[in-house]
């Protein structure tokens, strides 16, 4: 059995060496990509014998969100994406055994992304892409972001959710650390409103789409979304009406169509969601080495008393070859 996590982080060689060289990539500084946290950057080599310590046959490789950079230029944020998907390139070249990848996109350019995203599903061999929740704060089922998702869907590749900047919490309080704690949770679930409402899902049938961290606040809010979907239909309701309007079919019936990985720390929220879900649809995903990672993940899942076998061996490896096509 190969166990395969597909949420995880680098920060690229390349941006730290030009911060230690010139204190700067492209504009950016040493607060973008947790240069602060050495393991984000450390070898393959180092980070291959940290996974065998973890038990994690293989990484599914995703850029640090803070190379996203959907609110720079695009013609910088291109090359940006470029430059760190060669690098992940260059790791899963190296050791196809161990690393798979998810290429980062410059977003706000919607041709130069499926551009960039033929490159690394062709050229690269890349998995997929992994994306944030908002695009400088326009959501995915725009319209202008439909040649995207076609383009997704024609090469098969595995859409990563990841929060890049709340659009719920930061901008009313940067305090507590809220704005990840809580925030990262809202934005998926909105993201997952956005997709299923605005007729993405029902458009692009085939999409691979995960949503990072569990999904969010998704599978706990989705009766709540059911609710406002039928109260669509009531006359002195007129804030539901697109929401029953657009959409022909419950919200729930689409949590299926989506994949969540198991970055939850409870056995109770874990539990829940493959109750609500289906076990089928989760996946191993840690956020090593970010201070949020679901710590000894393989062992814990494996020491639940709540999940049978075969649900511990979907989540671990099953699910995540399936999603990657491994």
């Amino acid at each position: 059995m190969t166990i395969i996590d597909i949420h995880n982080h680098v920060t690229p060689q390349i941006f730290r060496d030009a911060i230690q060289e010139r204190g700067e990539w492209f504009g950016l500084g040493p607060d973008v990509g947790e240069l602060h946290i050495p393991r984000f950057s450390i070898s393959p080599e180092d980070r291959m014998e940290e996974m065998d310590q973890m038990g994690v046959d293989m990484h599914c490789l995703t850029i640090n969100t803070g190379f996203f950079q959907y609110g720079l230029d695009a013609e910088i944020t291109k090359v940006i994406a470029r430059e760190c998907n060669d690098e992940l390139a260059r790791w899963t070249s190296g050791h196809p055994d161990r690393f798979s990848a998810l290429a980062s996109l410059p977003m706000q350019d919607v041709p130069a992304s499926i551009t960039e995203m033929e490159r690394a599903m062709g050229e690269l061999g890349f998995k997929g892409v992994t994306i944030g929740d908002h695009i400088a704060g326009k959501m995915l089922d725009e319209p202008e972001f439909r040649p995207f998702w076609r383009s997704v869907e024609e090469l098969g590749a595995v859409v990563f959710f990841h929060q890049c900047s709340s659009t719920v919490v930061e901008y009313r309080t940067p305090r507590y650390g809220l704005p990840n704690t809580i925030g990262n949770l809202v934005d998926r679930a909105i993201t997952f409103g956005t997709l299923v409402f605005g007729g993405v899902m029902d458009e692009f049938p085939d999409l691979k789409i995960c949503l990072g961290h569990a999904g969010g606040y998704t599978a706990f809010g989705i009766a709540r979304m059911d609710k406002g979907w039928r109260a669509g239909a009531m006359e002195d309701m007129p804030e539901f009406e697109d929401a029953r309007t657009v959409l022909a079919n419950a919200p729930s019936d689409y949590l299926g169509r989506f994949y969540y990985d198991s970055c939850t720390y409870t056995e109770e929220t874990l539990r829940f969601l493959i109750d609500m879900v289906g076990a089928s649809q989760v996946v191993l995903g840690t956020d090593y080495p970010a201070p949020m990672i679901l710590d000894d993940a393989v062992n814990w899942i494996n020491s639940l008393q709540s999940l049978t076998a075969d649900e511990k061996d979907a989540i671990l490896s099953r699910n995540p070859e399936r999603l990657l096509g491994i």
